[in-house]
């Protein structure tokens, strides 16, 4: 009797499903194992301006991008935290940058993947603050305070922007904070193109922020 045929070495059928993602830079990103020198701001603000908060589900001829939604985040802090520091600001920024890789998911639908969608998701981001020369995983200041902002900015997006009522939003998310003419104006869904550079201009002022209050070596 004839023995099966074998496996061809670079079949398929045999290989390990592929861990990583090319970026437009040229980068590949494994998502087993990411590696800080595979981060590229540029890529994360290519990405997070083309991802959609709330599935998409918004009002106004634009989606409202996670790119958009973490500058509105970060004024949050700010306005909740005046006396934060830069690296603590930077990294509330950052907070949803993994979502650049693995998009964003809304959180009923987190809660039925489990640990698997976090674990990946909490890879990436340390990469990412690592990247950056930011503590990873984030310090707890910048996490509780990223956690405060987002609650809030989630308020006024489903309010605004998602149909939610403001009985239904504060069952959710909370009282809503007050926010300012900055932040009001962040609700405002922008073309994609302007979300991405409104991003990486926000990411440029503060890192040179921060390589400006670095001592100098002589």
């Amino acid at each position: 009797m004839a023995s099966p045929p074998r496996s061809h070495p670079n079949s398929t059928r045999s290989a390990a499903p592929r861990a990583w993602q090319r970026m437009l830079s040229g980068r590949r990103l494994n998502l087993l194992d990411p590696s800080p020198l595979d981060i590229e701001i540029e890529d994360i603000a290519h990405g997070l301006a083309r991802v959609a908060r709330w599935n998409g589900q918004t009002l106004g001829p634009h989606i409202y991008s996670v790119a958009q939604h973490s500058l509105l985040v970060e004024e949050i802090a700010l306005a909740i935290s005046p006396q934060a520091g830069l690296k603590t600001r930077m990294a509330v920024l950052l907070h949803d940058a993994a979502e650049y890789v693995i998009g964003d998911m809304i959180s009923p639908f987190k809660a039925m993947i489990g640990e698997g969608y976090r674990e990946t998701e909490t890879r990436i981001l340390e990469a990412v603050m690592r990247r950056f020369g930011l503590p990873a995983p984030m310090s707890k200041l910048a996490t509780d305070l990223a956690k405060k902002a987002d609650r809030a900015a989630a308020y006024h997006e489903a309010t605004r922007l998602a149909g939610f009522s403001p009985a239904e939003a504060r069952e959710i998310f909370g009282e809503p904070f007050r926010l300012g003419k900055t932040a009001l104006a962040l609700l405002e869904p922008v073309p994609i193109e302007t979300a991405k550079t409104l991003f990486l201009d926000r990411f440029t002022a503060l890192d040179l922020e921060l390589s400006n209050s670095q001592p100098q070596t002589p």
